[in-house]
């Protein structure tokens, strides 16, 4: 059976490469009717957070990445890890290492001054000179002195790396707490993880974590390699580049399924398509289909995407999407019009959920016009018609058509143009010139209260 994991380390937020990666490996697992699996990589005791580790949880919740085991946490493992580490000791495939850190500073500025490439040079690896009195080992791995290591990664081919090219790395520090490349081949070796899916970044870990498999008789998982998201001038995909935690997405008003769409498409193709859920990308989706060049981060692509999916949505998830950032602008949204209604008549208009509510708040509380655009459009000509179709907005049935009727007679006995009187009534009723079909917009925001904002600015007028 197929069996993935997305383990990432909480010393920051859930961001735009560890939630493609997360994708990719969940894809894969529902593919091949798997498992997918959660790890929090969380050794690194001075940068691990529990907030961190909230942000990861509360990213993957939101993106409906739903794993089917896990939460795992190394902190907790870390007997296990202690007692591997003591039978590669046993077994002669581990040794202590005394070098102090004086001691190795020196070796790298010989072998720089020298022209060689810095490494440990194994002083310790068969010594049996006496450890000196008073220092806390290291752990190495004694890696294979011989031969190279094949690795035949399912996104970038056949990769050889020597032996010779690697040195013994440290598996536990001195005060005993493993390392990541070793806590990670135990956890990918007890959890039983058949394909490793993950950035390229850990592609030079990769041949160390073969040999400590190997050494451990441990079956060896297939790798495939993910080339890193690059920003829209090619540079390492940074927080300029829009970068920034998943779940700032959400607080920007991106919907979820749009994010996964765009993700999804950073490295990988299905002919033309652009716009498909979830659905369609597992059944879709293979890993030979990941490019093996860098894919570049694009945040007009995705804003154009959750467009298409705010357009599809349906206006009663919208609602309550939009109530928060209404509540947050000062709005009472049981105060006004139906919020669907609402969402009905301006979400083709949108990118976003955060748009959304902004175009929405004049629906819930009156916004006053700027003086400039007030005296740009309520000229001394178009004062009393304005007048007129107050006064008989009173008494006509209110709907649209009755509405939008209303407006052509008034407009047509003056001799005017439509907009001569849809704009003014516009900025009277909802503070600002962009807006739906000015008699939709009355529709909904009712008589009552459109005839009280349009009193309330007419007066200045007397």
């Amino acid at each position: 059976m197929v069996r993935t994991r997305f383990a990432p380390s909480p010393t920051g937020y859930l961001h735009i490469g560890g939630a493609r990666t997360a994708l990719f490996s969940w894809a894969y697992a529902r593919k091949h009717k798997g498992t997918f699996i959660l790890r929090v990589e969380d050794t690194d005791l001075e940068r691990s957070t529990e907030e961190s580790v909230q942000a990861i949880l509360d990213g993957m919740a939101w993106l409906g990445l739903g794993y089917d085991e896990g939460p795992f946490y190394q902190m907790q493992r870390m007997e296990r890890y202690k007692a591997v580490l003591q039978q590669l000791l046993d077994e002669g495939k581990a040794y202590h290492c005394y070098a102090s850190r004086e001691e190795l500073d020196k070796l790298r500025e010989e072998q720089q001054a020298a022209g060689l490439k810095p490494r440990y040079d194994r002083r310790w690896r068969d010594s049996i000179a006496t450890p000196p009195a008073g220092v806390q080992p290291v752990i190495r791995f004694k890696n294979p002195l011989d031969g190279a290591v094949v690795i035949d990664d399912m996104v970038k081919g056949r990769v050889v790396v020597s032996n010779g090219e690697l040195d013994d790395l440290i598996i536990a520090r001195s005060d005993g707490t493993p390392t990541y490349n070793f806590c990670v081949v135990v956890d990918d070796w007890d959890m039983n993880i058949t394909h490793v899916i993950r950035g390229d970044d850990h592609l030079n870990n990769t041949p160390r974590q073969i040999n400590i498999l190997k050494a451990l008789n441990a079956p060896l998982p297939q790798y495939a390699h993910v080339p890193m998201i690059l920003g829209h001038d090619g540079e390492r995909l940074s927080k300029r580049h829009g970068a920034v935690s998943v779940m700032q997405y959400l607080e920007d008003g991106y919907l979820p399924e749009a994010l996964l769409n765009y993700l999804a498409r950073l490295g990988w193709a299905h002919g033309d398509e652009e716009v498909f859920d979830l659905d369609q990308f597992v059944e879709w989706f293979d890993l030979d289909s990941i490019s093996k060049s860098p894919a570049k981060f694009n945040p007009e692509k995705l804003l154009w995407l959750n467009q298409q999916y705010l357009k599809k949505t349906d206006s009663k998830r919208l609602s309550k999407l939009v109530v928060p950032f209404l509540e947050t602008d000062c709005c009472d949204p049981e105060t006004g019009p139906s919020m669907e209604a609402v969402i009905d008549l301006l979400k083709e208009r949108v990118n976003t959920v955060e748009e959304l509510a902004d175009a929405a708040v004049y629906f819930y509380r009156p916004l006053t016009p700027s003086p400039e655009l007030m005296a740009e459009h309520l000229t001394p000509e178009i004062i009393p018609v304005v007048r007129e179709f107050q006064e008989k907005l009173g008494q006509v049935e209110w709907n649209k058509p009755s509405i939008n009727s209303l407006m052509k007679s008034v407009v047509a006995e003056h001799g005017l143009k439509f907009p001569k009187l849809a704009m003014p009534l516009r900025l009277l009723v909802t503070g600002e010139t962009q807006t739906p079909s000015v008699d939709a917009v009355l529709e909904l925001i009712g008589r009552e209260e459109t005839l009280k904002r349009i009193s309330a600015h007419m007066k200045s007028f007397a």
